[in-house]
């Protein structure tokens, strides 16, 4: 059975995944400039296709003539990412070995902030991969009303296929990612400067299918602070936008030589390219006039079988009206992006799940790079988290969003702190003064940084707390606490194993014990082995569950050569494992100084099938003699014949193969 299970496993993954690299391959694993920033900035490119869409719902309760708000909304938050973009281009040249924000805060505010930013990272990668998902539904929806109506069926499936996408390994992910994110751009760009240009220079009159219609509003968001406090919340459901910036920062390591000029180069591109895209969107969105609710029902004068597309179709759908292979094309590029900008969390959460790892917070098996020289075991966590919120919350982007951004600007708060007691450490000792203007310089944008992040945190947290944030809040402490007993279970583990020296003082004698079913090839090996370890005492025991079988083995092992005395166990219950625990356990009891090894025979097959007839007694003997002190428990393997199918020369199976040098060639 292992045989066959090992030999489909291995066929089914190399057919998904590829065939393994080798460790020394790692460095032609790293990313040019023009394949890192698809690959690491798509996620903040992206989210222009629902930030904007997100500032005119929310602006949408206090009626259309909210709407004129919209531009200095996106002016707030273009302001914000432009300081952020600068902050992380400090951070990327000061700490490049790609820990970002939680080497930052680690290092700079000790070990309880970057935990509290390795928590609030791990669960906003996640919420990156489901709002960009169900934005790509949404927005394929719009241009195919089946997707529409099965939106949860296709973010699942988008997953399952970019999980796959990104085990094949960093560079063959992100060569794939690269063509849709700039078709995406060009795109963009087409479709703003054709939009524009029409209105502005042509004196085109460009209306969205939405333009006359009118909204149901309540009046009470129209005045004081209940106006003031929506156009906060449009503003913090805005800043969805700066998601993915850290991104880079964590992602240092995957670029090529020189690391952090290429990404703060990166960086720079990602900031600019953003800040365009989102003011243009709004712009143009507000000169079609678009008009966009969260219920179709709020709608006044909408026909009774309307379906609300998205700000970006509807756009798309007025600028390039009469030819709709345009609209077809952004509508489609758009929802491609959406689908890959999850690959941002794809390689942040990864890289940092396995730094985490290494730091003993996470299991030891998220910092193991697989034989696609990815961490498989990060990339299969997040998709499942992500599946799993996806369908929780039916895709729906309005409600995801909620939960979203609060975990980035948390850890954007705490690296700019640290970043600050950084810059404060280097000027006490640096003396050259160019060196020290530098480091001023570099403060002096972290602690602006350290401002605008800290007060975008502020209203985040009061216009999303009852909306939904209090969830992602929730999920960052369970984090936080499970980490830190990760850590003690490592610690104390160490502690166990390290802190007391060996004494070298062997055990008085050894006991060895052979058990026995029936008299044959897999017994008088077994015994044999046993012999050749030299042990004190050396006896063969044997479990009585069926009385002639018993008498048959006793009368042929007196007959035998075999001068081993055969000692023979009473099972009133047919029982086998609990009557030889009691033995040992009474051998342990008489002679507690000694060491007892248990030697079971055991069957080696080449079927699937075999597994199910043989062995069964063996592995749940061992699984419970392994637990008692002062017991060794060894397996002697015999070889059926039908095993050597297995063995056949140039085929390595062997869970682990490839990473200890084999190559597989099944």
């Amino acid at each position: 059975m292992l045989a066959l299970v090992s030999k489909l496993t291995t066929a089914a993954k190399r057919v998904l995944l590829g065939r393994p690299f080798r460790s020394d391959s790692l460095g032609r694993t790293l990313l040019s400039k023009r394949i890192a920033l698809p690959v690491f900035a798509s996620d903040a490119m992206s989210s222009v296709a629902y930030a904007p869409e997100e500032i005119f719902l929310v602006l949408s309760a206090a009626g259309i003539s909210a709407y004129v708000y919209a531009p200095w909304v996106g002016l707030a938050v273009a302001f914000v990412m432009a300081v952020v973009v600068a902050s992380y281009r400090q951070n990327v040249h000061a700490y490049p070995s790609g820990g970002g924000d939680y080497e930052v805060a680690t290092t700079n505010l000790g070990p309880n902030a970057g935990l509290t930013v390795g928590s609030a990272l791990l669960v906003d990668y996640v919420l990156t991969v489901a709002v960009s998902i169900s934005s790509a539904a949404s927005n394929i929806g719009s241009a195919i009303p089946f997707v529409a109506t099965h939106k949860v069926f296709f973010a699942v499936a988008a997953i399952v296929l970019l999980t796959a996408v990104n085990l094949r390994g960093v560079r063959e992910s992100g060569t794939a990612f690269a063509i849709p994110t700039y078709a995406f751009l060009v795109g963009m760009f087409l479709m703003l400067g054709t939009g524009l240009l029409r209105i502005f220079v042509f004196g085109d009159e460009l209306r969205a299918e939405s333009a006359g219609f009118d909204l149901d509003h309540e009046d009470s968001y129209l005045y004081g602070l209940a106006f003031a406090f929506l156009l906060a919340r449009s503003f913090s459901s805005g800043c969805a936008t700066l998601t993915g910036v850290e991104a880079i920062s964590n992602g240092v390591p995957a670029f090529r030589k020189p690391k952090s000029r290429n990404a703060a180069t990166t960086l720079l591109l990602l900031g600019i390219i953003a800040i365009v895209l989102l003011m243009g969107i709004i712009l143009l969105a507000q000169k079609v006039g678009v008009v966009y609710a969260s219920n179709v029902s709020d709608l006044t004068g909408a026909p009774a079988d309307y379906q609300q597309k998205t700000l970006i179709a509807q756009v798309a759908d007025a600028v390039f009206h009469g030819f709709p292979v345009g609209f077809f094309f952004v509508t489609i590029v758009t929802a491609l992006i959406l689908v890959l900008a999850a690959n941002t969390a794809f390689n942040g959460f990864p890289v940092l799940g396995s730094v985490l790892a290494q730091d003993r917070y996470l299991p030891r098996q998220l910092h193991t790079r697989g034989d696609r020289l990815a961490f498989s075991n990060g990339i299969l966590s997040l998709s499942g988290a992500a599946i799993a919120f996806v369908v929780l919350f039916g895709a729906e982007v309005t409600k995801l969003i909620q939960l979203y951004i609060i975990g980035v600007f948390v850890s954007f708060v705490l690296s700019q702190t640290g970043m600050l007691r950084h810059w404060t450490r280097l000027l006490r000792t640096e003396v050259d003064a160019r060196q020290r203007a530098r480091m001023r310089r570099s403060r002096i944008i972290n602690a602006v940084g350290l401002s605008a992040t800290g007060t975008v945190l502020v209203i985040v947290v009061i216009t999303k707390f009852f909306a939904g944030a209090y969830i992602a809040i929730c999920t960052m402490i369970a984090i936080f606490v499970v980490m830190k007993s990760i850590r003690r279970h490592y610690d104390s583990v160490a502690r166990e194993l390290d802190e007391h020296e060996w004494d070298g003082v062997l055990p008085s004698r050894s006991h060895s014990v052979v058990l026995v079913s029936r008299l044959h090839l897999p017994t008088r090996r077994a015994l044999a082995y046993a012999r050749a370890t030299r042990p004190d005492t050396l006896e063969a025991v044997t479990v009585n569950v069926d009385d002639a079988d018993t008498r048959t083995l006793v009368r042929e092992w007196e007959t035998s050569d075999i001068t081993v005395p055969l000692k023979v166990i009473e099972s009133p219950y047919r029982e086998i494992t609990k009557p030889v625990l009691d033995y040992v356990k009474r051998v342990r009891k008489d002679a507690p100084r000694d060491v007892v090894t248990v030697f079971i025979p055991e069957y080696v097959v080449g079927h699937w099938w075999e597994t199910l007839l043989h062995n069964q007694s063996a592995l749940r003997l061992k699984g419970r003699l392994l637990f008692e002190p002062g017991v060794m428990v060894t397996s002697v393997p015999w070889q059926l014949s039908s095993s050597a199918r297995a063995k056949a020369p140039g085929v390595v199976n062997a869970p682990g193969a490839v990473r200890r040098g084999f190559e597989d060639r099944a």
